[in-house]
């Protein structure tokens, strides 16, 4: 199966105490970049969820927020902590003697303060194999979005595919019979220039230049990364490094083959080639 480095997942699960919350999301990178956001009470976890995410994630900016809710009082009345109460106050008395211009804590301020209620924290024992369960579950999801989006982008890119196999089709038996009427235009060009050139002189000339602009092996270098890329698709996997390679490469024989155009009408299709790959190989920097 062929996934997008881009994808999205979110859960939240109730705990003693509270609820978890876990959210995945990523974006295009070159390699596994991780970026985690966990609050201070499960900081502990964040091994084991780099652990976790390193086998099921080979590419990407991956981001991962993971948060606990306290849960409400249930009817208990709330208590403010009496001792960080004074603490702050004897803070915010001794900062504003310092710092005569600093405004004063709101009352907003003081009820956010981390512990102003008392220890809201959660029970660790409990929390961490309940995190790392919704984690693998959050996973799970993250790991099909990714594949929903892959499948889509290699819909494009087959697409893309056919589209030039039809312009190889398209230009291969046709070769033959310009490069004879360039050989004949060539070798009277010459003979209008030079009066009178001996045969086989002439014969060999035109023969190395035709060679030259040959196509047929561009044809069938272009044909053999076509089947190549659509092999590594159907492979599926962590494909995205060998796809933009094979990009590089039919792009390459795509350059090499405008150069050698014969006719107006072979320039023209060498420039659709070089679009279709270009389209491709947008939807190939997607890819894991």
């Amino acid at each position: 199966m062929i996934y997008s480095m881009t994808g999205y997942a979110g859960a939240t699960r109730t705990v003693k105490g509270g609820a978890l919350q876990i959210e995945l999301k990523s974006v295009n990178s070159r390699y596994l970049d991780y970026h985690f956001r966990v609050c201070d009470e499960l900081r502990i976890v964040e091994p084991a969820l780099r652990e976790l995410f390193g086998e099921r994630v080979s590419r990407g900016k991956l981001e991962c927020r993971v948060s606990f809710v306290p849960a409400a009082g249930g009817g208990k009345r709330a208590s403010l902590n009496a001792d960080l109460l004074e603490q702050l106050e004897s803070f915010d008395d001794e900062i504003r003697k310092k710092l005569p211009l600093a405004a004063p804590l709101a009352v907003n301020d003081v009820l956010r303060w981390p512990g102003i209620f008392g220890d809201d924290s959660p029970d660790i024992e409990t929390v961490l194999p309940a995190c790392l369960a919704l984690a693998s579950e959050v996973l799970d999801e993250f790991a099909a979005s990714r594949a929903r989006e892959g499948e889509k982008l290699a819909s494009v890119i087959l697409e893309r595919l056919a589209r030039m196999r039809e312009l190889v089709c398209e230009i291969e038996p046709r070769v033959p019979a310009a490069l004879t009427a360039f050989n004949d235009k060539l070798r009277q060009r010459l003979l209008d220039a030079l009066g009178t050139v001996d045969d086989e002189r002439l014969r060999q000339e035109v023969a190395i230049f035709a060679a030259r602009i040959d196509v047929a092996e561009e044809l069938a270098r272009l044909s053999t990364h076509l089947d190549e890329v659509e092999r590594v698709l159907e492979t599926g996997g962590a494909s995205g490094k060998r796809l933009d390679f094979l990009m590089q490469e039919l792009n390459r024989e795509a350059n090499t083959l405008g150069s050698k155009s014969l006719v107006a009408e072979f320039s023209r299709l060498a420039i659709e080639f070089k679009l279709l790959i270009e389209q491709m190989r947008e939807q190939v920097q997607n890819l894991e």
